[in-house]
């Protein structure tokens, strides 16, 4: 991609937050990884559905319910790399639980797309 298509790729911003809640929500149990399957690439997505799927085996195993909290991102320290790569953290706020989500955003057909993404 040249520096032109670079430029006209929308603000990180509102997909850096968006995405974070949506992979706490899916890690959570209370959102389906498929939903955000777009936004990830495949090997982000395949590493998020055993994760998602491990979450929810370890959750039935305890006896635990999928309880829905208010999840709400607080902040979003983003810097870009170079042309077309977007480094984040985002912490998000689940009431008795924070996170923080490291998002590696790359340039992909005109859209921002997560070629990585690691929850702490």
């Amino acid at each position: 991609m040249d520096a032109p298509e670079h430029a006209a790729l929308p603000d990180p911003d509102p997909l850096l937050h968006n995405l974070a809640r949506s992979v706490v929500e899916a890690l959570g149990g209370f959102r389906e990884v498929e939903q955000i399957a777009r936004w990830v690439a495949p090997e982000v997505f395949t590493a998020l559905v055993q994760r998602s799927q491990h979450a929810t085996r370890a959750r039935a195993v305890r006896g635990v319910p999928v309880r829905r909290p208010n999840v709400r991102t607080r902040a979003c320290v983003s810097q870009r790399i170079r042309p077309g790569v977007v480094e984040a953290t985002v912490i998000v706020d689940l009431g008795p639980r924070v996170r923080a989500v490291a998002i590696r955003l790359e340039a992909f057909r005109g859209r921002w797309r997560a070629a990585r993404v690691h929850v702490l």
